[in-house]
């Protein structure tokens, strides 16, 4: 475990003793060194955040663990980073220790007629997971392509896409429980998964629990799950419920993606983003009717929607911000933060601004839905030291 002096993880680092009761890691202000060494921005795909109090680099689950218990033993604020795709960092940083999850590998632990159970390290990388199991011909994860990230944070946020979700596949994780100091492995029956989220995610995680590894079911016949969502079943050219070869299924996911900037591109300005970054509202029937009424009393195209299990309604986020008058690209040419211009559901950092502006945008836009159709949209990224 190291505490990083630098953005890159750098070779000149301090070595931080795992510590116990009140004695802390060594900050890197303490070891004279830079604020600005202990960035945030770096880290998250925004490009946004102020200085860490101090950042520790773990390699191994055990390193986590670790640094978990420092942080706690000395009372000092942890937050996890992994690829920071799903923060928002405050301009001010943050005020303790920010532990960058960076331990990969998967393997396969078990084998059956037609699956496999395949066993991922938390900081492993998700797209880089995806394109290894597609090369193996392991199919269940390539309606997920292109997301940002590490594998730990996808239960957490129960990560899904084009029709499919995390928990579609997840057998179970294993987990470090701060507030008691368990450590075990628990089946993905047991964490409350929801339309994006879990009971790890945010004031949910009462035990302050920590995915330190991932187990997914995967088919091996070499064919996808089963496509669902519309849009990418015309871009494959199949009906609804079909599946195609996993390869197949990838390419056409990652070239939507990528159209409407979601796939990370240094040459791509609207990927410089948190993903989605407000969640699709669900809605009771008479709600979804109101949204629909109104829109077709002002002419304007009906907001895009989806029946649930439970009898609600799932309107897009997307379709509401456009329906409210907010356009690809707004504010304009020359904002440090604008909407994306090939996504209204991103909001993109342009460079040179700061958090603030980003928040800025993001409250104009949840503003504006709200006159428009009552509804007030929820951010779908994890917000860490600042508020809308």
């Amino acid at each position: 475990m190291r505490v990083a002096t630098g953005g890159r993880l750098p070779s000149d680092v301090v070595t931080a003793r795992p510590t116990t009761g009140s004695t802390p890691v060594p900050s890197a202000r303490a070891a004279g060194l830079p604020a600005e060494d202990t960035l945030l921005a770096p880290h998250t795909t925004l490009g946004l955040g102020g200085p860490a109090r101090r950042l520790v680099h773990a390699t191994t689950a055990d390193e986590v663990v670790a640094a978990a218990r420092a942080a706690d033993g000395s009372g000092e604020p942890l937050l996890l980073v992994g690829g920071g795709s799903n923060l928002v960092v405050g301009d001010a940083g943050f005020p303790g220790t920010a532990l960058l999850v960076d331990h990969r590998g998967h393997h396969v632990v078990a084998r059956d007629p037609g699956s496999v159970v395949v066993h991922v390290e938390a900081g492993t990388d998700w797209d880089a997971l995806v394109a290894d199991t597609v090369a193996e011909g392991l199919g269940g994860l390539e309606c997920l392509s292109g997301i940002p990230g590490r594998t730990g944070a996808t239960p957490v946020q129960n990560v899904g896409a084009y029709g499919v979700e995390v928990a579609d596949v997840l057998v179970d994780v294993d987990l470090y429980a701060r507030r008691t100091g368990r450590r075990g492995s628990v089946p993905a029956a047991d964490l409350d998964l929801g339309y994006r989220t879990s009971r790890l995610k945010g004031d949910r995680n009462v035990d302050g629990e920590i995915v330190l590894a991932v187990r997914f079911r995967l088919t091996t016949d070499g064919l996808s799950a089963p496509v669902r969502y519309a849009e990418l079943a015309r871009a494959l050219g199949v009906e609804p419920g079909s599946r195609v070869p996993v390869a197949a299924a990838r390419e056409a996911v990652l070239a939507l993606r990528r159209g409407k900037g979601m796939v990370i591109d240094p040459d791509d300005a609207d990927s410089r983003s948190a993903g989605s970054f407000f969640t699709n509202p669900v809605v009771d029937p008479a709600t979804a009717a109101r949204v629909a009424a109104r829109t077709e009393a002002c002419g304007q195209l009906p907001v895009t929607a989806w029946p649930q299990p439970d009898g609600r309604v799932k309107l897009s986020a997307a379709a509401l911000i456009e329906r409210a008058g907010v356009p690809r690209g707004y504010p304009g040419e020359g904002a440090p933060a604008r909407v994306s211009t090939k996504h209204t559901l991103a909001l993109t950092h342009r460079g040179g601004g700061t958090t603030d502006d980003l928040l800025a945008l993001a409250r104009d836009v949840r503003d504006r839905v709200e006159d428009a159709f009552g509804l007030v949209l929820e951010p779908e990224p994890v917000l860490v030291s600042c508020s809308l």
